[in-house]
């Protein structure tokens, strides 16, 4: 399951999205916001890094404006490595060097077509592993170590 969300500024390109991932036949959720009423971004990025870090959802995709408020509400919780890519060699290097867990993008600096190129670059790549799990693994530690 992939988890959707987004603020007004990202409702647009993450209708998009949602297309994308129906077209493929990828089971997702819309958590909203549903209309281009002014939201508060950390409602819905709460939203989806819940469900993941929750193990309840297996990835999300964020979109705001930017995508830097995003990102910083999202790895808030543990376990989410939220990564925010600006074209395909980003989207691809977040799952195969980072395995990231959540994809987000920005609505107001993306057309849809470049988008949906990095959400199918990002879906279609696999983690590498190997060397860079060690690193995951340092970025787990640290947060158990801040929790404690």
């Amino acid at each position: 399951m992939i988890v959707l969300g987004s603020d007004h500024g990202g409702l647009e390109l993450k209708n998009e999205i949602k297309k994308l991932l129906e077209e493929r036949g990828l089971p997702c959720e819309d958590l909203g916001t549903h209309n281009g009423d002014s939201v508060d971004y950390p409602d819905f990025g709460v939203a989806v890094a819940r469900r993941v870090s929750e193990g309840s959802a297996e990835k999300g995709i964020l979109v705001c404006g930017t995508g830097i408020g995003m990102s910083i509400v999202a790895n808030k919780f543990p376990g989410i490595r939220a990564a925010l890519a600006t074209d395909v060699f980003m989207a691809t290097m977040a799952k195969e060097h980072n395995n990231a867990n959540i994809l987000v993008l920005g609505g107001r600096v993306l057309d849809t077509q470049k988008a949906r190129e990095m959400v199918t670059a990002w879906l279609d790549t696999a983690y590498a592993a190997g060397r860079h799990q060690n690193r995951l693994d340092k970025i787990t530690q640290l947060e158990r170590e801040l929790k404690g």
